[in-house]
């Protein structure tokens, strides 16, 4: 693992920990495991990555699947994550197979 790797890994577990206590005031169907969600999608970083044309991979899938609708469009409308575009996230569930219905 190269340091530059080392940083972004950093950098993004600090966002995701600075969006967990945004969140934390308020509801959402992640309940407590807001921070355990987003660690558990960061195997789709590399796929909705701003410009990315790269497909999920199989553990990223299996999180979404696992993650379900609710969390999902709740991490999607919740606050900004540094390097996702959410377009791009928006569309994992279709790209995995889950057929989740779109979030409103």
């Amino acid at each position: 693992m190269n340091n530059s790797h080392v940083l972004k890994t950093v950098i993004l577990i600090m966002v995701l920990v600075e969006a967990v206590l945004i969140e934390e005031a308020t509801a959402h169907p992640c309940g407590r495991t807001f921070l355990s969600a987003l660690i558990q999608l960061v195997p789709c970083r590399p796929s909705v990555a701003p410009f990315s044309t790269l497909s999920p991979n199989g553990l990223c899938c299996a999180a979404i699947k696992r993650l379900g609708q609710p969390c999902l469009c709740a991490l999607s409308k919740g606050p900004p994550i540094s390097g996702v575009d959410r377009t791009l996230s928006l569309q994992l569930p279709g790209k995995c197979s889950a057929n989740f219905p779109p979030c409103n």
